[in-house]
């Protein structure tokens, strides 16, 4: 599922093709370097460019989850986030009892307070869950949308996601710092990534992946499969709605068919021999 917040989110091959398709983007996003003076092509913004760019796309796993990890704590800085006293977050950290890591990566979950109905988890193992989408969804629903969010981790999407957005954003602020170091990204900087991830998504292979990771995150935790597909019934009829919010909408925009989706999971599920529980 794709990232979505009102002010950034998250929330986007081969090495060698990356570094092709870094260098490519960098000659196009150059044009944005023009002297103040003539209106000349700036040759040496343009090299300075290329290098980040190149650097954004060859980040260690470590140096993403440093720069994700700036870009969530302003994150939920600007967002209500709820306190452990809260009812939603001890439901939340019932539901995630006992799931503390993905692919060696820790998770750590936190409840934003909005009507939004969304989910979303970052490179750096943050999972963020709306209040939106806990008051319409059943617990092993909510669960279900978790495990897809966190397989876009596990899979490694959000790294390739963020490696987009830092090679759009390279270029004009020049993220990466010298010696290859983290950078402290400015209010500035983060407002434009966040920008860049909210308007990215995932490829429509990446979400069918993660619809299986989620599958199988149920599978694993002792919960019926076929939730993954009553979770989705619910979000394809707000969908529908014509009250329906805009992260909804932005929420399915780039998601294979929804009802192929749905028949997909349902087939699975009835495949591994297990029954539609019953509508909470």
């Amino acid at each position: 599922m794709k990232s979505i917040q009102s002010k950034s989110v998250l929330r986007p091959r081969s090495l060698k093709r990356i570094l092709s398709a870094a260098l490519f983007s960098t000659a196009i996003l150059a044009g944005s370097f023009m002297t103040s003076s003539c209106g000349t092509l700036n040759s040496e913004a343009l090299l300075a460019g290329g290098v980040q760019a190149v650097q954004a796309m060859t980040l260690s796993d470590a140096e993403i989850k440093s720069y994700v990890g700036q870009y969530i704590a302003n994150l939920d800085k600007e967002s209500t986030v709820l306190p452990e006293s809260d009812a939603y977050t001890k439901r939340l950290r019932k539901l995630t009892a006992g799931i503390t890591e993905v692919d060696g990566t820790p998770l750590n979950f936190k409840v934003y307070k909005t009507n939004q109905v969304n989910a979303f988890a970052c490179a750096d193992g943050s999972v963020r869950v709306y209040t939106g989408l806990m008051d319409l969804m059943t617990d092993d629903e909510v669960l279900g949308v978790i495990g897809h969010e966190i397989g876009h981790v596990g899979l490694k999407h959000t790294k390739k996601q963020f490696q987009q957005a830092m090679l759009t954003t390279a270029a004009r602020y020049g993220l990466m710092a010298a010696g290859g170091t983290v950078a402290t990204l400015s209010a500035s900087q983060l407002g434009d990534l966040g920008q860049t991830l909210a308007s990215s998504s995932f490829s429509r292979k990446q979400e069918s992946e993660a619809d299986d990771y989620g599958y199988a995150f149920l599978v694993k935790n002792g919960k019926n499969p076929y939730f993954m597909a009553m979770a989705f019934e619910k979000l394809e009829s707000l969908n529908s709605s014509s009250n329906t919010s805009s992260a909804v909408n932005n929420l399915f925009s780039s998601h294979p068919d929804t009802a192929k989706r749905i028949s997909r999971m349902v087939s699975k599920a009835e495949k591994d021999g297990y029954k539609r529980p019953a509508s909470k």
